[in-house]
């Protein structure tokens, strides 16, 4: 399948056909955006837009008004692609806030490298229940210098209302967690979404980050997902290009009231 192909199979599927990604969470289609509606600790925000030049300012202008009416601060998710040409320099101009751009890099299971396996010392162990969640939280915290008490918000209400659809992994060295990663599995589509994989700094360049990778990759095939999905940073890029997975456009959040 061809580049452009698959860019379109994913903007139907995981985009325009978003689902909710927890409970308590909600997909509404209004005019020309596609948005998830959570609690204040879910994620809130735009996942999919087709505008042109004419609507765009207006769109943008509903947004807020009805994020900022529920007391939402909000992301709209703006990928590389995505119409009209000039949205990122609208969107900035009426408030929103650019992080860093990652790449979305796609690569079909069956034709990635996953032979990886953790090295010697390390095993891998599924979060399924509170402690678990507990040391993803605590490896997060230390790889990213970020506060995890969202994350462990969604995930333990996702584990508990639908375990099927998310898969936390640890890597432990004797019983100290070193590296965690999530997948987040939407059923009735071809992807599976691969998240937040991080090594604490002591650990990192042993090949975990690898080992996480083809680890939910084999998780994924036998639950009948065909491609896995990464919004990769820079310093994840080159090692997914080394597994096979492909860069297929950019994707920058921006963020308003946050």
């Amino acid at each position: 399948m061809d580049d452009t192909t698959l860019l379109a199979r994913y903007d139907r599927e995981m985009r325009e056909g978003a689902r909710p990604d927890g409970p308590g969470a909600r997909i509404e289609r209004a005019g020309g955006v596609v948005r998830q509606v959570a609690d204040a600790q879910g994620w809130n925000g735009i996942v999919w837009s087709h505008l042109d030049a004419a609507g765009a300012d207006r769109a943008i202008r509903e947004q807020i008004v009805y994020f900022t009416g529920l007391g939402r601060a909000f992301e709209w998710k703006l990928y590389g692609h995505d119409l009209p040409v000039d949205l990122g320099a609208r969107l900035t101009a009426a408030g929103f806030r650019p992080e860093p751009a990652e790449t979305l890099m796609i690569g079909e299971i069956a034709r990635l490298a996953l032979d990886a396996e953790p090295p010697e010392g390390i095993r891998l162990v599924q979060a399924t229940d509170r402690a678990g969640v507990e040391m993803v939280v605590a490896v997060h915290e230390k790889a990213f210098g970020t506060d995890g008490t969202g994350l462990r918000h969604r995930l333990l209400a996702r584990l508990r209302a639908d375990p099927g659809t998310v898969v936390a992994v640890v890597a432990l060295a004797g019983e100290e967690p070193v590296s965690a990663a999530r997948m987040e599995l939407v059923p009735g589509t071809r992807f599976a979404g691969l998240w937040g994989g991080g090594t604490v700094e002591a650990w990192r360049g042993r090949g975990l980050y690898r080992a996480l990778v083809a680890h939910r990759a084999r998780v994924a095939a036998a639950r009948g997902h065909r491609h896995l999905q990464v919004d990769a940073s820079p310093m994840s890029r080159p090692i997914l290009q080394r597994l096979g997975f492909r860069a297929l456009t950019t994707t920058t959040p921006y963020l308003y009231g946050a």
